[in-house]
């Protein structure tokens, strides 16, 4: 696992913690803040993800 993809999963981890916490009080800005950064999250470890298939093929 790299970087990306384990700060990928921690964003996103936190953005549906911010989401549900947006649900709770009924806020929908933190709500669509906290599925923006599930988002990010998901993108960033997407890209961690392709590196690593880089890394795999070039090391074969």
């Amino acid at each position: 696992m790299n970087k990306d993809q384990v700060k990928g999963s921690i964003k996103d981890a936190v953005g549906k913690v911010q989401e549900t916490a947006g649900k709770v009080v009924g806020s929908d800005t933190q709500r669509l803040k906290g599925i923006r950064k599930q988002v990010a999250g998901r993108a960033q470890k997407a890209v961690g993800d392709l590196k690593e298939v880089g890394q795999d093929i070039a090391g074969k």
